[in-house]
């Protein structure tokens, strides 16, 4: 089964329809841990563990907005607002929060939450005729209950599917059929995994072309402190001087300043260093060749009504992007773009961690 798709107008048909497959799944959900927990007789029932531990969870958000808890028995989690399809936390296994989300951000549709990983879709920025970004981020999405398989490494249980197709409203600003299909996983390790699947299900013959961008927002303790690493010698479009382009210099990249940059064929993996935390980021994609590198600084910061005058001091957006070189779709044709974040503890500050270990591990 699979939900109508919801607009505005009939929200709370979605509503009901989401609360109806919520109960049912999470009925399903804690049986199946009753049973491992047990196997048989009512004794062997432990509710206790149900209770404290469900890998999927359907819930109340801000401003009552449905989302998705995905928990790994380790303790790491991450949630899901069916609006926009978007990420808003992701935790390791001690808790703490690695994605920023602004103080400010409104939670009331049609407005984009501020932070977490927005999904820019069909259209990255204004590189179009289309709303800045898009629209996918501002879209109520469905839950698919009967996806197609995805290719996965991972047994973990902890994932959601969800898919977005226009509306009558979408195709009159962007007149193209589509299907387009997300998976949210959480792995054992507690690696937060993104996977997006665009097919062009028009019936009238004809292709189309979008740009794309998983706008990750990165929790980090001082921006000043922070470093990227795989992007070294890359050209790069600065949005900043009218797109201009621009080789990188340096063996790393730093932040004293706003940056708003475009890094053209990108390696599969980048890595974000922050000096205080003693944690660094590793970033895995696929399909996926540009990286978008942003933080507005203070005076945008201030400009921005849903952003903290001096929260541009605690993230870094590092976005895996298909920018520079549209993609394109004939009828039927399917585009797959895969997001893969890793947290680990590092010890850069002493000098002990080398970038390079880390990019080019698995």
């Amino acid at each position: 089964m699979i939900f109508k798709d919801s607009t505005l107008k009939d929200k709370k048909t979605f509503q009901r329809d989401f609360i109806f497959i919520s109960n049912a799944v999470n009925f399903h959900i804690k049986r199946r841990v009753e049973n491992l927990g047990g196997g048989g007789g009512g004794s062997g029932f432990k509710i206790m563990s149900t209770e404290k531990f469900l890998p999927v969870e359907f819930c109340k958000g801000n401003n009552g907005l449905d989302k998705v808890v995905l928990r790994e028995s380790r303790g790491s989690s991450a949630e899901v607002y069916l609006y926009g399809g978007h990420v808003t936390s992701w935790k390791n296994d001690h808790g703490e929060e690695l994605l920023f989300v602004s103080s400010k951000a409104t939670f009331k549709p049609p407005k984009a939450i501020r932070g977490g990983i927005p999904i820019c879709f069909p259209q990255f920025a204004s590189l179009g005729s289309l709303e800045s970004h898009g629209f996918a981020r501002n879209r109520f999405w469905s839950i698919d209950t009967d996806p197609p398989a995805f290719p996965t490494n991972s047994s973990s249980k902890a994932y959601i599917d969800l898919i977005l197709r226009p509306s009558e409203e979408d195709l009159k600003i962007w007149p193209h059929s589509f299907e387009f299909r997300l998976r949210v996983a959480l792995t054992p390790g507690g690696d937060l995994m993104l996977i997006s699947r665009v097919r062009n299900t028009s019936t009238d013959g004809k292709p189309f072309s979008f740009t794309f961008a998983y706008h990750t927002y990165f929790s980090v303790s001082d921006i000043s402190e922070v470093r990227v690493e795989g992007l070294e010698t890359l050209d790069y479009l600065d949005n900043l001087q009218n797109k201009e382009r621009f080789t990188e210099q340096g063996d790393a990249i730093t932040f004293e300043s706003e940056v708003d940059k475009i890094y053209l064929s990108t390696p599969t993996k980048i890595a974000i260093l922050d000096h205080e935390k003693k944690r660094t980021f590793v970033i895995r994609k696929d399909g996926l060749p540009d990286a978008v590198v942003w933080n507005p600084w203070d005076k945008k910061a201030k400009a921005m009504a849903d952003f903290g005058d001096d929260e541009y001091k605690h993230m870094l957006c590092v976005e895996a992007a298909a920018v520079e070189k549209p993609i394109t779709l004939k009828p039927g044709e399917e585009w797959k773009g895969r997001l893969e974040l890793s947290g680990v503890p590092s010890s850069y500050c002493s000098g002990q961690l080398d970038p390079q270990k880390v990019l080019s591990s698995s």
